[in-house]
């Protein structure tokens, strides 16, 4: 056994074992330098977290782990392809390389279908089926600009 499928079977397995505890079938590793830094389950259900996806949780264990927000580095081993939110939160966390089992269409054949997100992204906000508004820009931005103008910021 090589030592991709090594840290496959770790997050199959974190999976199935939160299936077993009332939790969604998904697992997550996160490995840097041929080591485990992470491993989380989806604990949705178990802590009424909609965020609280496998991937999700994964970074949030590595990047305290490592104390740092950049992933780099790192590769995730993810039991199912990643929805768009945890898709995202990779990106984010600048991980490397995505391993994943299952496909967003197996996601898709046990309810799980995240296809609507993705047709929601590529709609103008008018046409989403959620009502977007637009409030307070103005102050908003000026936030924005002090920002803009902090010397001493840590850019992500």
């Amino acid at each position: 056994m090589n030592q991709h499928e090594y840290y496959m079977r770790q997050a199959i397995a974190l999976s199935d074992e939160n299936v077993d505890k009332g939790g969604g079938p998904f697992g997550a590793v996160i490995v840097k330098d041929g080591k485990i830094i992470a491993k989380a389950g989806n604990s949705v259900t178990l802590t009424n977290d909609p965020t609280a996806h496998a991937e999700v949780n994964a970074i949030r264990l590595a990047a305290k782990s490592l104390g740092t927000f950049d992933l780099s580095g790192c590769e995730i081993y993810t039991s199912c392809e990643p929805c768009p939110m945890c898709l995202g939160a990779i990106y984010w966390a600048r991980i490397d390389k995505v391993y994943y089992a299952n496909t967003k269409d197996d996601a898709r054949n046990i309810n799980f279908d995240d296809a609507f997100i993705y047709d929601e992204i590529m709609q103008p906000l008018q046409l989403r089926k959620k009502t977007f508004i637009q409030l307070l820009r103005n102050e908003a931005i000026k936030v924005f600009e002090k920002w803009q103008q902090k010397e001493d910021k840590i850019p992500y």
